[in-house]
């Protein structure tokens, strides 16, 4: 026998679960997930592709190995510039997840507890405000942008080249 649950109890967070969902929704199709991260001390990625406090990572089949997308991080492995690289993000890090494709996808809450400073970043460094929209991740009604380019599947370019001129944006679409 099941047991009642109390009116004011939230249960687990749905938020891994959807991630699941839309990561095999985009595998099913073909196409390939991309999860856009806030990143501070309790996020393991390679700082040197953190913008904004923010990186956008593939977790295709194709780019990644051991991927383990469980309820409390998400955890793999990938290559940064030829160089594997271990991966773990705290499920309530992810902002977005969606197809590069296509951008259809679905975005989340930035977590509360944001404004740490993220290791390796300089103590100076202006921290967006607990509870602030990413930079980079504009949420209206029906979509979300992002300029974050996805570390994993490209290489890092070295800053005395001038940047790709108006380089394409992936863009969301709310999954309803």
């Amino acid at each position: 026998m099941n047991k009642p649950i109390a009116p004011d109890s939230q249960g687990t967070s749905t938020r891994p679960y959807l991630i699941r969902a839309l990561h095999d929704w985009c595998t099913d199709n073909g196409f390939t997930p991309y999860v856009a991260v806030y990143v501070d001390a309790s996020v393991q990625v390679p700082m040197e592709y953190v913008k904004n406090n923010e990186i956008v990572l593939n977790v295709g089949f194709e780019a990644t190995t051991a991927l383990k997308l469980g309820n409390e991080f998400i955890e793999f492995k990938a290559r940064f510039g030829g160089m594997a690289r271990e991966i773990v993000v705290p499920v309530d890090h992810v902002v977005a997840i969606y197809a590069r494709e296509n951008g259809q996808g679905m975005a989340f809450p930035v977590p509360t507890a944001a404004g740490a400073t993220p290791e390796g970043a300089v103590s100076g460094e202006a921290q967006p405000p607990a509870g602030a929209p990413v930079r980079g991740l504009r949420l209206a009604s029906t979509e979300v942008e992002t300029a974050a380019p996805p570390a994993a599947t490209t290489s890092r370019v070295p800053p005395d080249e001038p940047p790709e001129p108006n380089p394409p944006r992936p863009s969301l679409k709310r999954v309803k």
